[in-house]
Formats: C-alpha cells, sequence, structure tokens
C-alpha cells in the first residue's frame, strides 16, 4: 500500500491536519506591505466587528496563538488567587495544560468534578461548591465555572444544559468561560446559533478556537461581558501573547470566519466521525463510550483489531478507560476538515477483515 494512502488514515487529532487553503491565502494577503504593530492594524480592527456580528453582540476580541493561553489567561482574569475554579474532572483546563491556569492565577484552585458523557450536571455542580462555604478563610472561594463545548468526550451540551448550569453559578455570583476549542463542530451539530449557545445561554467569556479546525495558529478570548475584560490586556502581554505581529493571527480568524468556511469545515469532520461511528458500531467486539455528537469518537475493539489496523497503516492513539482488558482495549479517533471519505471506508475495510 502506498505511503500517501497509509498517511490518510491518521486519526490521531484535528490537530495534525494542515492549514485550510482560504486560510492560508488570507496570510499571503496579510503579508503585502507592513501594518501597524501589537493589535493596531485594520486587519484586528475589522476582527473586532466580525466577531460582534457573529455572535450579534458587542465583545471584546483577544487573539492568541495557543488554546492554553486563551484558557489560562481568559481563567486567571475571572478567579482570584484564593479562587476557585469548577469544571470536569476530563477538562483540558484541568488535565492537559501543566497547572497553566493555576500558574497565571497566582494559585488558584481547580475543582473537578465528576460527570457521565464528558459534562457537568446541576446536581454535581452544587455539591461542589457546598463543600467550598462562600467567606470561610479556610478554603478557596468559589469563583469560576468553566464548561467545554464540545466536550473532552466529544459530546455537546445543549442550550438548556447549558443555562441550567449558567442560572446556578450567577446565582452564587460565579462568572462562567467556555472552553471552545472545538466549538466550531458544536455549532456546525446543533441547531442553535454561537450567540444562543454563549451569552444569551449565560456564558460571560469563551476561548474560540480555529487551530483545531483549519487554522495555523490561532484562537481567540472572547469577552461578552467587556467589564470582565478590564485586566486581558496587561495579562496577555505578561503571559507572552501581545504578538507584534497580530495582523497574522487576525487574518486567519477572518478567513475562518468568512463566508461560513468554520461551520464547513467543522461539518465535514463530523461527518466523517459519523460515518466512523456509524461503521465500528455494527462490527462484532466493538463498544463505542460516548454518543458521537462531533470529531470525536472513543470505542473499545478488539486488541487483534486495533493491531491489524496499525499493521495497515492507520493512526490513533490508545486511551484507557475503566473495563478495558487483555483482549479490548480503547482508542481515541478524531476526524478533521482534511479527513477524507476513501480513508474513512479504508480504515473501516481494515477493521472488518480482523472482525472475522
Amino acid at each position: 500500500m502506498a505511503g500517501s494512502e497509509m498517511a490518510a488514515m491518521d486519526f490521531t487529532s484535528d490537530n495534525a491536519s494542515g492549514v485550510a487553503p482560504e486560510i492560508m491565502a488570507a496570510l499571503t494577503e496579510a503579508n503585502h506591505g507592513s501594518a501597524a504593530s501589537y493589535g493596531a492594524d485594520d486587519v484586528t480592527a475589522r476582527l473586532q466587528i466580525v466577531m460582534a456580528d457573529l455572535f450579534e453582540h458587542e465583545v471584546e476580541v483577544f487573539p492568541v496563538a495557543t488554546g492554553t493561553a486563551a484558557n489560562s489567561l481568559a481563567l486567571a482574569c475571572l478567579t482570584p488567587p484564593w479562587g476557585a475554579v469548577f469544571g470536569h474532572e476530563h477538562a483540558h483546563a484541568h488535565v492537559d495544560e501543566c497547572g497553566a491556569p493555576e500558574f497565571f492565577s497566582d494559585g488558584a484552585k481547580f475543582v473537578p468534578i465528576a460527570g457521565e458523557n464528558g459534562k457537568l450536571e446541576p446536581d454535581a455542580f452544587k455539591a461542589a461548591f457546598r463543600l467550598l462555604p462562600l467567606g470561610n478563610v479556610h478554603n478557596v472561594q468559589p469563583s469560576t465555572l468553566t464548561l467545554t463545548q464540545s466536550t473532552e468526550c466529544g459530546t455537546l451540551y445543549s442550550v438548556d444544559e447549558i443555562r441550567a448550569l449558567t442560572d446556578i453559578a450567577h446565582s452564587r455570583d460565579i462568572a462562567v468561560h467556555m472552553d471552545g476549542a472545538r466549538f466550531a463542530n458544536a455549532v456546525a451539530a446543533l441547531d442553535a446559533s454561537p450567540a444562543e449557545i454563549t451569552w444569551k445561554s449565560g456564558i460571560d467569556v469563551m476561548s474560540f478556537g480555529a487551530t483545531k479546525n483549519g487554522a495555523m495558529g490561532a484562537e481567540a478570548v472572547i469577552f461578552f461581558d467587556k467589564h470582565l475584560a478590564r485586566d486581558f490586556a496587561f495579562r496577555r502581554k505578561r503571559g507572552g501573547h501581545l504578538f507584534s505581529k497580530m495582523r497574522f493571527l487576525s487574518a486567519q480568524l477572518e478567513a475562518y470566519l468568512k463566508d461560513g468556511l468554520w461551520l464547513r469545515l467543522a461539518a465535514h469532520a463530523n461527518a466523517m466521525a459519523g460515518e466512523l461511528a456509524e461503521g465500528l458500531g455494527a462490527m462484532p467486539g466493538v463498544d463505542i463510550h460516548f454518543p458521537v455528537e462531533a470529531n470525536e469518537i472513543f470505542v473499545r475493539m478488539p486488541v487483534s483489531m486495533s493491531k491489524g489496523l496499525k499493521e495497515a497503516g492507520a493512526r490513533f492513539h490508545p486511551w484507557p478507560m475503566v473495563g478495558d482488558n487483555d483482549r479490548a482495549r480503547t482508542v481515541r479517533l478524531v476526524a478533521s476538515f482534511q479527513t477524507e471519505a476513501a480513508a474513512v471506508a479504508e480504515f473501516l475495510a481494515y477493521a472488518r477483515a480482523t472482525a472475522g
């Protein structure tokens, strides 16, 4: 089998994908001539308007280069050093950012909460903050709630589910952040507008991702409550994410949103994941852990199947979960905007062959 064909079966991560041609073209265009530095350029100014139109709301938009920076700096704006950030036990901000949220907030504590399918439930959230009484000098103070959309399990919060959690948070003066590293996949899958699943549902600040879905390296922190943004410019500079040539981040985000490109790219990734899940779910010995609602699949498969797929050139990450054993183990499969239908078909063909 040709190497290029084997490389096409890459389901390790949407971070492994390349750059959408439209975004690469926008970078080339932004490279013509000179422009004001540190975000004073015309492209960054236009991006503020584009985002306000997208979300149907006045916003403060701050481009940064990484999701870790977006999450960590946003949470630091909302949480004092003696504060608590509540989030799901699998949240990226808790398990995958090397303590950056705690570092940039000068010591705030992440409080992990269990929840089925990667989502927080209102009763579990209430139980968690009841353990940390307001005004008690001996415990960190409830300050922030962070929700991930789509979740680390590839599932989605509905508008009602978001509102139920934000209502509880706001009734206790707790700010709400959304980690939207895969926000496009959520919007493409839900029958709801970006506004409806963010500020209209009670989200105060969000990390808006683009890198996983076609950008070279561009994220943004979006404040729907401008008052909360008062310190962010200083935190971004202090954190090393005030780019002198900011236009190259802003150009990516502007092109990403133009003519609905971001949703077309995400819808394709979602569709490829759906085809994978449908095919695998019909095979003997295969168990899909969570509802497949965006572009990630967590599947327990026979070790013989996993080995056969690897030998055929498929790429994916092992993802150990409770219930795995010597005969069957869990892997994670992630589809991207570049995933080809032929690669999905090839992957399923090899899986069927090893399933007997």
